[in-house]
Parts: C-alpha cells; sequence; structure tokens
C-alpha cells in the first residue's frame, strides 16, 4: 500500500492542505495517524532512496508515510514526500537519517502539532528545499535557513537586492568576481577573522583585507556596519542560489 493508489489517496488530501476537514480526519484515521502527535513533512528534490522507503519504524521510533504531491508554481513537477511522525530526537534525527541513506536535495518542515496541519508544513518544506544550492545532495531545515526561505519566497525582490548589492561585482569576469565572493564567504565562515581566512585561502593577511575592502568598494557597504554587512549576507545567499556560478 506504500506505493499503491489507495495510499496516494489519502495521504493527497492531507498534503494538500485544502481539504474538508472530515476528509482530513478519514485519511489520517486510514493511514493509521495519531490525531496529536509531533509531525514534519520532507520534500525531496531527487527519488527518495529504496532503503528509506521501509516497513516499521526507525530505531528511535520515527515513522515515515512516503508519497508524491504536485509541485508548487516554482516546482515543475511532483515531488517525493514524506509526512514523519518524529521520535524523541525530533526532526534533526529524520535529516540525519536521510544524508545517512545518500537522500536529497530535500526539505524538512518545523514541527506540527496535528495532520491537519501536515498541508502547511509540506508548503514550507518545499520552500526549505528552493534554499539548497543547485547540484547539492544537502537536506535542510527550514529553522536553519530562516533568512534564505524569505528570499526565495520572494524571487522578485531576491533579483532586484542582488542587483542593487552586487551589480558592480557582477560585471567583473569571473574569475576575479569568484575571488572576491570566495573571500568574503571565507572571512563569514571563519566569524569575521581576517588571519583564519587567510589560513584558510592559503593566501597572507594583507591579501584577504585588500579583497574585502575592494568588494566594500564595488558594493558601496561597508562589512563593519552591521545593516550594511546583512545586505551582503543576503545578497549572498542570492547568488548562491542563482543557478550561474560566482
Amino acid at each position: 500500500m506504500r506505493r499503491g493508489t489507495r495510499y496516494g489517496a489519502l495521504l493527497g488530501p492531507l498534503l494538500a492542505g485544502d481539504a474538508a476537514p472530515d476528509l482530513v480526519e478519514r485519511a489520517a484515521r486510514g493511514l493509521g495517524l495519531p490525531e496529536r502527535g509531533r509531525y514534519a513533512v520532507v520534500v525531496l528534490g531527487a527519488p527518495v532512496p529504496a532503503a528509506a522507503v521501509a516497513d516499521g519504524p526507525d530505531a528511535d521510533g520515527t515513522r515515515w508515510w512516503w508519497g508524491w504531491a504536485e509541485g508548487s508554481a516554482r516546482e515543475a513537477e511532483s515531488r517525493e514526500v514524506a509526512v514523519v511522525l518524529l521520535g524523541p530526537a525530533g526532526p534533526a534525527r529524520a535529516a540525519e537519517r536521510l544524508r545517512e541513506l545518500g537522500a536529497g536535495p530535500g526539505g524538512v518542515s518545523p514541527v506540527v502539532a496535528s495532520p491537519a496541519e501536515l498541508g502547511a508544513a509540506r508548503r514550507l518544506a518545499g520552500t526549505a528545499l528552493l534554499t539548497c544550492e543547485p547540484g547539492s545532495r544537502e537536506i535542510v531545515r527550514l529553522d536553519e535557513r530562516l533568512p534564505a526561505a524569505l528570499l526565495v519566497s520572494r524571487p522578485e525582490l531576491s533579483t532586484r537586492l542582488l542587483a542593487e548589492v552586487f551589480g558592480p561585482l557582477l560585471t567583473l569576469v569571473p574569475a576575479e568576481r569568484s575571488l572576491l565572493v570566495g573571500t568574503l564567504e571565507a572571512w563569514l565562515e571563519c566569524g569575521g577573522s581576517v588571519g583564519r581566512a587567510a589560513a584558510r585561502l592559503g593566501c597572507h593577511r594583507n591579501t584577504v583585507f585588500n579583497r574585502l575592502r575592494r568588494l566594500e568598494r564595488l558594493t558601496a557597504r561597508s562589512l563593519s556596519r552591521p545593516r550594511e554587512l546583512v545586505d551582503l549576507v543576503l545578497a549572498l545567499d542570492v547568488l548562491r542560489l542563482s543557478s550561474a556560478p560566482p
């Protein structure tokens, strides 16, 4: 029944989010979903590994119901979707299991408390999936990607942000642009330490400093001003999520 027509007919109303309450109740009862629990929804951007679709609960008690759901306006095709009744370790363990099995890319919703909330959770999991870098196989939780989720939810504003903040940077030749973007990424990952970023990049700290100063001049934003740093970080996320290389 896991992949059968009846299974899909029961799971569909729960994931759609617009079914009548009595239909949701019947579908949940038919699937054996408790009326109250700690649920999450997973949406994958690639076929689910066969090992992930197993009968019975995981060792920690997590239970999975796999099916399909139609994609949103930004998703050209249906997606592999799982309703997850979480064990004590919560969504972090569910995401870890999918990584261990080689699934991905995928998005994991926040925790919801009833089958009636699974439609909203499915939409949020789909948004989390959109924050995965193109070509990656990462499994991400929405709660860990909220700023990026805001960006992908409003693509017209994301495009405007990228043009406004990184416009002059995008006119550089790809190799030069990639060098500056990579230096900014390393500096951020090193907690704003020029010395640590230099060690990671294999260059002198003055080289890192000079690249960052040039990036500040090109973007007219200062890394030392918190609001302007937010602009740069968000623009960097938009660039990361675009299909074009930096």
